[in-house]
């Protein structure tokens, strides 16, 4: 276990300035067991429950502990027992129970640390692999104010098909937000490859129509690689989109929509969507009209409307009768512009809305320019 791992574990367990207290539990109920049995008639000998001690210990202790209580355990029997006449003593076959408790439960306990062991190894893959793919964002970077929320449908996993990020260059600010079709590792590895392709090309081409075509041509390499593999991914597609803000202008900003829902500007002066262009998901550009990525459009945005961005997690969300999350009205009732604060509205609303069951991957993510 790496030094980190020790560290969350022993955060988990009972404290007090500092330091454990979880051997407490089955000292006192060791002592509680001692002082019943001794201060009660015969017909009440329940010195035999001693057996409990080792076992709670087991589950909330080291392995240490642990044996320190079963030997205690066993001791403490032994005393007790003898501590009456011979004719009310539990006698051979209790102490073999308790003795034989005792080292199940140091057995158990290495176990479940074992157990515990692997479960905080697989949660650091899992975080490492999240932080991989929706790496941190800096507050404020490359002049945008932003704010997300990733919600995961499996909440074991941690991670899932949806994306985004932000890439500052010389040729202006891009951001993409997406969302892979299906779950498990395959949505994850898409995801993936598709933003190490826009972390470079958002940061070397000019266009954001070639940002575009590359990442078109990255799903379908992608695609190709795993259905190589035996993979069964070759219909696997993407929904997103890719907003461009250029440098010098701070009236409009460029948008390429694969598919994805249009996102929502929302402003002091109310909440509008952004016009759809009907683009197709990434991985069909052969049948997008002529070919290709979907068009860039160059929409008027006020400087303070902040951009609305949610995958499907959020739309489909449905309440106990079957009825669907009304986005748009549940920003109108915000009243704020301020990134974080709006995601957070949003985000309260969905698990209101859902009771907070999630049944696919949701991301909330809001952008706007620093002013």
């Amino acid at each position: 276990m790496t030094d980190h791992q020790a560290l969350r574990r022993r955060q988990d367990l009972p404290r007090a300035r500092g330091r454990g207290f979880a051997w407490v539990a089955p000292l006192l109920l060791l002592a509680g067991i001692t002082a019943v049995d001794l201060n009660t008639t015969e017909r009440f000998r329940i010195i035999s429950w001693i057996v409990l001690v080792p076992g709670i210990a087991a589950a909330i202790c080291g392995v240490w502990t642990t044996a320190v209580f079963s030997v205690l355990a066993v001791t403490v029997y032994v005393l007790v027992d003898h501590a009456w006449p011979k004719q009310y003593q539990a006698g051979l076959p209790d102490f073999i129970l308790v003795a034989f408790a005792g080292v199940l439960a140091v057995l158990a306990c290495a176990v479940r640390l074992k157990s515990e062991r692997r479960m905080l190894h697989m949660r650091d893959i899992a975080e490492t692999t999240l932080r991989t793919v929706l790496r941190p964002l800096p507050p404020g970077w490359a002049g945008l104010e932003h704010a997300a929320v990733y919600l995961a449908a499996d909440t074991e996993a941690r991670v899932g098909g949806d994306f985004y990020d932000i890439q500052p260059g010389p040729h202006g600010t891009r951001v993409l937000v997406g969302d892979v079709q299906g779950k498990g590792l395959g949505a994850v590895e898409t995801a993936a490859a598709l933003l190490g392709t826009f972390r470079e090309a958002g940061y070397h081409e000019t266009d954001l129509a070639t940002v575009a075509d590359r990442l078109e041509t990255r799903m379908l390499r992608h695609r190709g690689h795993t259905v190589a593999l035996g993979r069964g991914d070759g219909d696997r597609f993407a929904t997103g989109l890719l907003l461009g803000f250029p440098p010098g202008r701070t009236d409009v900003v460029e948008l390429v929509n694969f598919g994805h829902e249009p996102p929502l500007a929302v402003g002091p002066r109310g909440v509008r969507a952004l016009p759809p262009d009907h683009g197709l998901p990434l991985g069909m550009g052969e049948l997008q009209t002529g070919g290709g990525p979907p068009p860039t459009l160059t929409v008027a945005l006020d400087p303070e409307e902040t951009l609305l961005i949610t995958t499907d997690g959020v739309t489909e969300a449905r309440d106990g009768d079957g009825e669907f999350f009304e986005l748009t009205a549940e920003v109108s009732r915000a009243s704020t512009t301020d990134p974080a604060a709006l995601v957070a509205h949003v985000r309260d609303g969905v698990l209101r809305h859902s009771r907070g069951r999630v049944s696919d991957d949701t991301t909330i993510f809001a952008v706007r320019r620093t002013p």
